[in-house]
């Protein structure tokens, strides 16, 4: 769980897979190509590794649960 203070800007792209819920507060998700996703408390997203170049910005703040890992690449067998 991570705690964002208002006005915080992610201060590098990640390329990175994640699986985001939003707990609380108000956020912008930045996506190259794909434009700009606005979400808020009780929203999630889930963006895969090297898909996508990303970061997150907030005006007010807020809680975000991220989960990292391997499952999220294309491809992946989670069971053998």
């Amino acid at each position: 769980m991570v705690e964002y203070s208002s006005g915080y800007l992610a201060d590098h792209w990640c390329q990175v897979g994640h699986f985001v819920h939003c707990l609380e507060g108000k956020f912008t998700l930045e996506l190259i190509p794909s434009g700009i996703i606005e979400f808020k408390g009780g929203d999630g997203f889930i963006v895969s590794d090297e898909l996508s170049s990303h970061r997150i910005l907030s005006q007010t703040g807020g809680k975000l649960l991220i989960v990292d890992g391997d499952f999220l690449q294309p491809n992946k067998t989670l069971l053998k």
